[in-house]
């Protein structure tokens, strides 16, 4: 909402209280005032001049040559607009003027002719081309009141104006107009609110002779009132200077004086009001209705609009010729030629407006006060000021009364409350005259009786409605910034975030430290990536669609966050980033077996790391991502976890990754997850280069997290290491050797460790080398060559036992 200080003016006293406090005074209040903005902002020298000749440039066909009678002088104007005219007062730029955006206007010739300043247009003058009157949207501004030539110019444009920005939320939506507004103001400075003075005149001839209004059943529950007025002999013509300049300010662009005049009373009062040309409405007849199933009307913007069966109209009996509430319709719109017109006041249900114009994409100033709610007991004086301003600026003659249908006055409410509640509410100690004043500040009629306060509400503040209600408006009245500041008193509880939430920050400081960056990625793919690279490598059976999914990328619940990260890294990768590393933690679905059940979900993480994990410099070679670095950042997860000991990892082969470089992560006996390189064809589809990913179910890697990490001391004693070189079958797994050499070294094996894995000269075809340090210990003793002998011992037996190995000479 833009609010005017110079119009605001014309209903609450502002003598002593500047723009700036104003604004400071209304945002205390609990209203934001979003910006303060002083319309003629780097403007100077700028003054009212009179035309007194104009003649062609001689040099310049577009030109003309102005003398310009600026009050203390006469000067020449080389000037460019089409309409100038001798005779014209209009605004100048004087030499040395000052105009939006650092124009400086100086001496200068034209086509070898001095100009001696600028006559300006108001786009010139920085008003925005928008809301420019078409009669001067191409040239300059001609003042049509009474001025005086020499004076400055600014007072008369409205230029010396500031403008507030008001952020009205839906609990302020008294504050759509400028008379609430002035009520809001009232109440903070404690002063009277002056209504507008309306001086009707009607004719003797009554509307009713003209017209009936109707409505019709099944649309009374969304249109409780409907009136309206005819006005005849009807002269249309640009409205008064004063009147354009409050609309601009207000943000909307003058047309003629009956438009402008409904906007105006619009923006006065916050009543919506519609004119139709009478003569071209071709009934005596105004039928409201709810709309027919797909009929059709083509609006005020000229786009013809399909509508529904939930939607109001406004017909002649026959054919729609406005979509209520919203915009007016073409067939029937005020035209140069219009004589009579028939202005309509009338209240619709919000919700049924909200619906239409969010469904038409057609948001308008009327459509949005219609949604925040209107004071019911407004609608006749909206309709008598805009019939007072019409007969008073167009000439019009009003037929006397309204053709109405429905109940225009409601009974206000009342609420009914123990007064001290507001001083237990807020901490104060107001005293129950002091809470009745400010209640009687801001409109309401209050009435005390010994503890109970009777308050009589307002209808234009739906907005309260319960005693809370009351609370507040005492509590910002009197200012937020007074009320009392106390400690709350009772026990309190130490805060804490939850070991599941603790879990996910230890997990992203983990994978941020080892250089890969988190991604958020949609939970809705195709039905094709549903399925892809997912732990189970599940079927299709247990996919979850959606019934009406947004489109076809965006149908299917994931069963991998996998697939997302391909897709980030194929982004970034074409955008000239090679090097990739990221992560994901995040849900996957699963359907369950019966349809009426929600689907299962599981929380996994999943990584993806292609390129260089390092780039060359002055002293290492490029280092690439291979299988046993992705390996080495989960096992250091594992680590982090406590779960080191439990996983193993097992071959895997899989459809999308590398038949020899992928592996199923072990937890006990149970696959949480794999690891490998996307399959040739999978990076070659996505322009990929060497690329490794993992995904784990984190939800089963939690059940067996350790949430304590155990210390032991350093040791004393010394350990004794054994270097040992076994030559298996190549189908052998070094993970199975290490696990017996675990099993068998008993008590007093603290580490076992693969440094060499060794195929070729000098080991027999179909045969490998696997070379273990095994590390002997006792924290409480030094061990003897015996005890290591005899633990040794056993570790060769069990290998030779299990694996067939033998030791490599």
């Amino acid at each position: 909402m833009l609010v005017s200080y110079n119009w605001l003016k014309e209903y609450v006293d502002l003598t002593g209280v500047t723009p700036e406090d104003l604004e400071n005074k209304i945002t205390n209040a609990g209203i934001e005032v979003e910006h303060l903005n002083f319309v003629g902002e780097g403007i100077t020298k700028v003054v009212v001049g009179y035309v007194e000749s104009r003649k062609p440039h001689p040099e310049a066909d577009k030109l003309n040559l102005c003398q310009v009678n600026l009050g203390d002088e006469v000067v020449q104007i080389v000037c460019g607009a089409p309409n100038v005219d001798a005779g014209q007062y209009v605004p100048v730029a004087k030499v040395g003027a000052r105009l939006p955006g650092g124009v400086k206007i100086k001496r200068a010739k034209l086509r070898g002719e001095v100009s001696s300043g600028m006559i300006c247009s108001l786009s010139e003058l920085g008003v925005d081309p928008k809301f420019v009157p078409k009669e001067f949207a191409d040239g300059i501004y001609v003042f049509k009141d009474e001025v005086v030539v020499g004076e400055d110019a600014l007072p008369y444009l409205n230029l010396n104006d500031y403008i507030l920005e008001l952020d009205i939320l839906p609990n302020s939506a008294h504050c759509l107009n400028m008379i609430g507004v002035a009520h809001e103001v009232a109440a903070i400075l404690d002063r009277e609110v002056k209504y507008p003075n309306v001086d009707l005149q009607e004719e003797a001839a009554s509307v009713l002779s003209k017209l009936d209004v109707k409505i019709t059943s099944g649309a009374e529950e969304v249109v409780p009132y409907y009136g309206a007025r005819i006005m005849t002999d009807i002269t249309i013509a640009p409205s008064p200077a004063w009147m354009q300049n409050r609309l601009i300010a207000a943000g909307i662009r003058p047309i003629n004086n009956i438009v402008d005049i409904s906007n105006y009373v619009m923006i006065e009062y916050g009543q919506p009001l519609h004119t139709f040309d009478f003569d071209t409405f071709n009934s005596d007849q105004v039928e409201v209705r709810l709309a027919n199933d797909k009929e059709r009307i083509t609006t005020l913007d000229g786009t013809e609009r399909t509508l529904l069966s939930s939607d109001i109209v406004i017909t002649n009996g026959q054919k729609a010729v406005a979509i209520a509430g919203v915009m007016g319709g073409f067939d029937t719109e005020v035209t140069s030629n219009t004589k009579t017109i028939l202005l309509e006041s009338a209240l619709f249900d919000a919700r049924s407006i909200r619906r239409t114009a969010s469904r038409l994409n057609l948001r308008t100033d009327a459509s949005s006060r219609y949604e925040k709610g209107l004071d019911y007991n407004r609608v006749t004086a909206a309709s008598n000021r805009a019939a007072s301003l019409i007969a008073e600026i167009a000439g019009g003659k009003v037929l006397s009364g309204f053709a109405e249908s429905g109940e225009r006055v409601i009974e206000p409410e009342t609420i009914n409350m123990p007064w001290q509640v507001i001083n237990d509410k807020l901490g104060t100690t107001l005293t129950s005259e002091e809470i009745r004043d400010i209640l009687i500040r801001l409109g309401f009629d209050v009435k005390i009786e010994n503890e109970w306060m009777h308050v009589l509400v307002p209808t234009r503040r739906p907005d309260v409605s319960i005693p809370e209600d009351l609370v507040e408006e005492v509590g910002r009245i009197y200012g937020y910034d007074h009320l009392p500041a106390t400690l709350p008193e009772g026990t309190t509880s130490k805060a804490e975030l939850t070991p599941y939430q603790k879990l996910r920050r230890k997990l992203r400081r983990y994978f941020e430290g080892k250089g890969l960056y988190e991604t958020v990625t949609y939970s809705l793919t195709t039905n094709e990536k549903a399925t892809q690279l997912t732990i189970d490598e599940s079927t299709l059976k247990d996919v979850v669609k959606l019934k009406m999914p947004m489109s076809e990328e965006h149908e299917t619940l994931r069963m991998s966050i996998v697939p997302g990260l391909i897709d980030v890294a194929e982004y970034h990768i074409n955008r000239q980033m090679p090097n990739v590393a990221i992560y994901e933690i995040g849900k996957v679905f699963k359907a369950q077996e019966s349809k009426d059940q929600l689907p299962n979900e599981a929380e996994h993480i999943s990584g993806l790391i292609t390129g260089h994990v390092h780039d060359k410099s002055w002293n290492s070679a490029p280092m690439a991502v291979d299988f046993f670095y992705v390996k080495g950042v989960l096992e250091g997860l594992f680590d982090l976890m406590g779960v080191s000991n439990i996983i193993s990892y097992r071959p895997a082969k899989r459809s999308d990754l590398h038949p020899g470089r992928t592996a199923a992560i072990h937890l006990k006996d149970e696959c949480i997850g794999y690891i490998g390189q996307l399959h040739p064809n999978v990076q070659n589809d996505h322009d990929l280069n060497e690329t490794y990913v993992f995904e784990i179910n984190l939800s089963h890697l939690r059940e067996q997290a350790q949430p304590e990490i155990t210390y032991h001391s350093l040791p004393r004693f010394p350990s004794i290491t054994r270097d040992i070189a076994l030559v298996v079958d190549q189908a052998v797994f070094a993970d199975d050797i290490k696990q017996s050499i675990q099993e068998a070294g008993g008590k007093l094996l603290s580490d076992v460790m693969i440094f060499d894995v060794y195929e070729g000269e000098h080991v027999e075809e179909g045969k490998k080398s696997i070379a273990f340090s095994i590390t002997y210990l006792d924290p409480e003793r030094t061990l003897t060559d015996e005890e290591v002998s005899r633990a040794h011992d056993r570790v060769l037996t069990s290998v030779k036992e299990k694996f067939d190995a033998v030791l490599r000479s």
